[in-house]
């Protein structure tokens, strides 16, 4: 449960995976009802059933048919953590920006101006952005394709966006570090599970916790 100890409702997109996987698995284990977001039907029920979640049946690259699962859906925590990792050099693979400002910064952004008046009706919502060092100016932008980009697009929306937000909804980027994922590889050194807590940490601050930041393992780090 949150600090608050009220039962929360929570999409977690990618959560069929890796750190989304675990940060699901670590928002249930607080009592909260979680709908996991999947692409791929079989790949996500399986990874529901497991969880014991709900599923969403979304692809991020598709908005139109993305917003229409949430008509009339109720959720309190956000967590957009589904990404893409296009190889190749941005002249030779542009469809590799395209697809990644679409998945991780587009559709984020959709996400939250969707769920946001409900967020503000019921007096309380949480947003979590899973970004990157590759997306901090301070770590140098590093990162294939327009991986970076995207993630230094994401944590701009993530600064700006309290202005735009009523006090009682929050939003905050992290970086959960080298994890091991199929994206991370296996020798990366933090497990999906030490990554997530800071998600889940983010996904269920107290009134009096922070918006607008950038953390990794639950600490502020620079932009």
């Amino acid at each position: 449960m949150s600090g608050d100890g009220i039962i929360r409702r929570a999409l977690v997109t990618g959560g069929n995976r890796g750190i989304g996987y675990a940060i699901a698995e670590g928002l249930i284990a607080r009592g909260h009802e979680v709908v996991i977001g999947c692409r791929d039907e079989a790949e996500g029920e399986a990874a529901a059933d497991r969880l014991g979640a709900d599923l969403f049946v979304m692809d991020l690259r598709e908005p139109d048919d993305m917003l229409s699962l949430l008509h009339g859906e109720p959720f309190d925590i956000l967590v957009n953590n589904a990404g893409v990792f296009p190889q190749g050099s941005l002249f030779e693979n542009p469809e590799g920006l395209f697809e990644s400002l679409q998945v991780m910064v587009e559709a984020p952004f959709l996400l939250m101006r969707a769920l946001v008046p409900g967020m503000a009706l019921r007096g309380w919502g949480r947003i979590v952005n899973l970004s990157s060092g590759y997306g901090s100016f301070a770590q140098g932008m590093q990162g294939p394709n327009g991986y970076g980009v995207a993630k230094a697009a994401l944590n701009a929306l993530t600064c700006v966006l309290p202005r735009d937000l009523p006090d009682c909804v929050k939003v905050n980027a992290m970086d959960p570090g080298w994890v091991r994922t199929r994206m991370g590889g296996a020798q990366a050194t933090t497990s999906p599970e030490e990554a997530a807590e800071t998600a889940i940490w983010l996904a269920t601050l107290s009134e009096d916790g922070p918006t607008g930041g950038f953390f990794r393992r639950k600490l502020p780090i620079e932009w």
